[in-house]
């Protein structure tokens, strides 16, 4: 089984197990063309860097149909048919603020979507059963979000006509929503490699407005859950999907538990003093090394896609003296670079159009560029001190302001220490831009 790279060949892919499926009439090609269209339509396609894209809803859809012969539940051709069109659309919110799906927000468009619910007629399939397997996969189902689940999943059971006083088929209807809400958490894991799951969680990271610090032990954390709380249908779901994909699923549980062990380490090091991090101050005959650019550009690749500014011209930025860079390094400044600071005129960057910047060629401010770190380092405090070691070679060249992004929460903490203030704010990610006097 081939790693599936974008949206046309998914589509192909599940149309093969539809084909497989019984799922032959034209409707149910047009309802997943219609469902690309949508996410495309509303920036939710396979530029939007978040989890919760195209990519996430077709490769949901495909390995449901792929793992059907599990025998945990038995589909009839009727129960596949909702299937399909749960996973389908199980996650298209067009109106988020965050990236995690509201599923309210998705009953609502296709109860009201009037293309979508004509397409659903002709499929012939009950609403209100698509409707109680996506809020089945409502996530975490626990607390109060589970409570509210489960009270409008009985309000649709009371809405059909097919379900309404059946016990025996709303619990059968009740396992296909935990089918589907394992298949969910799977998915994306199965049909990739480790890179892929680690970008993956870089998205998920990034949209959720969360510290780079927490990734790897969000991830370790998110897969135990699952293996320990879902166990039997995790189980049967992986025993119904080919060898690679069970493998592709397991190696990276693997990695992220491996990458997590070497993050505690580092911290344990840390803690007891064995390991220090130092901030330094490069020299330009250092910048100019091929070696030393090679290391920063590795790290530099860990950041998630939006925040890898100059990208193509990296080496040429590291080499130019009117850009500012200083290194963390491990125990003295001759040491391991584990992280970077990097950033020069406001007028060498292009941000995204959404910004208006008041002083944009003025030549009065600097740029920082998203702070680079090695996994395992975040958290450490390097980063701030990489940070402040900036802000004053800024002031020593003159520079009135510096410019950056960051996390709303910690922008909100600098407005009263530093004066910080937002000049753009962006949503559903919460990393904004915004501005200090130095």
């Amino acid at each position: 089984m081939q790693q599936f790279a974008n949206t046309h060949s998914l589509r192909s892919e599940i149309i093969n197990s539809m084909a497989q499926n019984g799922l032959e009439d034209e409707c149910y090609i047009a309802m997943l063309d219609y469902a690309v269209d949508l996410f495309e339509s509303q920036g939710l396609g396979s530029d939007y860097y978040g989890y919760h894209n195209i990519n996430h809803e077709l490769e949901v859809t495909f390995v449901s149909l792929l793992a059907i012969n599990q025998e945990r539940v038995k589909f009839s051709p009727e129960d596949i048919k909702h299937l399909y069109v749960a996973a389908l659309f199980h996650d298209f919110d067009p109106q988020k603020n965050v990236d995690k799906p509201h599923e309210e927000s998705v009953l609502r468009f296709i109860s009201m979507n009037k293309n979508l619910r004509q397409i659903i007629d002709l499929a012939n399939v009950d609403l209100e059963i698509i409707k109680v397997l996506i809020l089945r996969t409502t996530y975490p189902w626990s607390g109060e979000l589970r409570k509210n689940a489960e009270e409008q999943i009985r309000r649709c059971f009371q809405n059909s006509d097919t379900a309404r006083n059946n016990q025996q088929f709303q619990q059968h209807i009740m396992e296909i929503g935990w089918f589907l809400s394992v298949v969910d958490r799977i998915s994306s894991y199965a049909l990739g490699d480790f890179s892929k799951a680690m970008e993956m969680a870089k998205m998920n990271a990034h949209a959720l407005a969360w510290r780079p610090s927490v990734i790897v032990r969000n991830a370790v954390a998110y897969f135990e859950e699952l293996l320990n709380k879902e166990t039997d249908m995790v189980k049967e779901i992986l025993r119904a999907l080919p060898k690679d994909m069970r493998k592709n699923f397991f190696d990276t549980v693997l990695s992220f538990m491996k990458i997590r062990q070497q993050e505690i380490t580092i911290q344990a090091d840390y803690a007891y003093e064995n390991l220090k991090l130092i901030p330094t101050i490069d020299s330009m005959s250092t910048r100019e090394d091929p070696n030393f650019i090679k290391s920063l550009y590795e790290i530099f690749l860990e950041l998630p896609t939006p925040l890898q500014f100059e990208k193509k011209n990296f080496e040429k930025t590291v080499q130019d003296p009117q850009v500012i860079i200083n290194t963390l390094r491990l125990n003295d400044k001759n040491g391991e670079v584990v992280g970077f600071a990097k950033g020069g005129p406001l007028e060498k960057y292009t941000l995204r159009e959404e910004i208006k910047d008041e002083n944009y060629g003025l030549r009065n401010t600097i740029f920082l560029e998203p702070l680079a770190l090695k996994m395992g380092y975040w958290g450490l405090k390097g980063g701030s001190e990489m940070r402040h070691m900036f802000i004053m070679q800024a002031h020593s060249m003159k520079y009135k302001f510096l410019t950056s992004f960051a996390l709303r929460n910690v922008i909100r903490s600098r407005v009263s220490r530093e004066q910080a203030e937002f000049v753009t704010l962006f949503d559903p990610e919460r990393w904004d831009y915004y501005r200090i006097k130095i």
